[in-house]
């Protein structure tokens, strides 16, 4: 999770319950493809925004840290590169509901925060 989100714990909890245990990969975020011609590969994976991350273990024992890529990346793509090169189109990609989740600022009732920027006056 970002340094700037918050997210509705009982959301996290609800997915907790019902992805536990499954015997697939299981990767929660909100899914960008990625466009990357110079490096096959992380062209054609999906990786997540980088405010939200949800996986189970099983993706973890699959994901392939040894990928190699052209010039700099964002620690985002890489990471999708290193999922679906290891684990392969069988990853259950669940997208990440933004209700939920509040990234950079935060609004309810008569309440606002801006999660970003901190007025240094």
């Amino acid at each position: 999770m970002d340094d700037d989100t918050f997210i509705d714990r009982e959301y996290i909890y609800r997915l907790i319950e019902k992805f536990t245990g499954l015997d697939e990969p299981v990767y929660i975020s909100d899914f960008i493809l990625n466009l990357d011609n110079r490096n096959l590969n992380l062209n054609g994976t999906y990786y997540g925004n980088g405010k939200f991350y949800m996986f189970n273990r099983r993706l973890l024992d699959c994901i392939d840290p040894m990928i190699t890529y052209k010039d700099d990346r964002n620690e985002d793509a890489i990471f999708g590169g290193m999922v679906f090169n290891g684990c392969g189109p069988d990853v259950l990609k669940i997208r990440e509901d933004d209700s939920k989740i509040w990234h950079k600022a935060y609004w309810h009732k008569n309440k606002y925060i801006n999660l970003s920027v901190i007025s240094n006056k």
